[in-house]
C-alpha cells in the first residue's frame, strides 16, 4: 500500500501500564500536539505543489502563441502571474513565521500554525487552480501535469483539519484573548 491512506483500528487492543507514554487519559492531548506541526508540513506541501505549478504556467505563457504572439506578452496574463507568485511568497513568509513560533512554543502557536495552514493550503489552491487557467484545455490534459496539482492540493483544505475547523480555532484563541 505505498502512498496510501488507510483505516487502522485497535479496538480491543491492550497496552501493559509500564508501555504507556503518558497518564491514563493524556492520548488526546497526545495527539493534538502533533496536529501543529502536521499542518505546518500539509501547508509547506501546498506551496510545493503551486510553486510548481506556477513554473509551469510561467513556462506555458513564454511558449505558447495566441493570435501570432506569445502569451507571455499579454499584459492580464503577467499580472495574473505576478499576483500568483506575490500571494505564493506571503503564504511561504507565515508558514515560516508559525514554524518559528512552533519551535520556540510560543503560545500562539497553535493559532498561527491553523492561521498558516489555512492561508497556505488556501492560496496553493488558489495558484494552481490560476494556472490550470492560464493553459486553458491543456490544463486537463494528464500530460501536462496541473490537474493533477490541482486535484492533490485541493485534499490539503482538509487535511489535518479542514479550514472550517482552522477558522474556529483561530476565532476562539482570539475570544479567549479578549478575556
Amino acid at each position: 500500500m505505498k502512498g496510501k491512506t488507510a483505516i487502522v483500528n485497535f479496538d480491543g487492543a491492550r497496552v501493559p501500564v509500564e508501555n504507556r507514554i503518558g497518564d491514563e487519559g493524556d492520548g488526546f492531548r497526545f495527539a493534538m500536539a502533533g496536529l501543529d506541526g502536521g499542518r505546518l508540513n500539509i501547508a509547506a506541501c501546498s506551496l510545493g505543489g503551486a510553486s510548481q505549478a506556477l513554473a509551469a504556467a510561467t513556462s506555458h505563457l513564454q511558449t505558447r502563441q495566441q493570435f501570432g504572439r506569445p502569451l507571455k506578452d499579454f499584459q492580464a496574463l503577467q499580472f495574473r502571474l505576478a499576483d500568483m507568485a506575490t500571494e505564493l511568497e506571503a503564504a511561504r513568509t507565515f508558514v515560516w513565521r508559525a514554524a518559528a513560533a512552533l519551535d520556540r512554543k510560543d503560545a500562539d502557536a497553535t493559532m498561527l500554525c491553523a492561521m498558516a495552514k489555512r492561508f497556505g493550503t488556501d492560496v496553493g489552491f488558489e495558484v494552481a487552480n490560476q494556472a490550470l487557467q492560464l493553459h486553458g484545455g491543456y490544463g486537463y490534459l494528464s500530460e501536462y501535469g496541473i490537474e493533477k496539482i490541482v486535484r492533490d492540493l485541493r485534499v490539503h483544505q482538509i487535511l489535518e483539519g479542514t479550514n472550517e475547523i482552522m477558522r474556529l480555532i483561530v476565532s476562539r484563541k482570539l475570544i479567549e484573548g479578549a478575556r
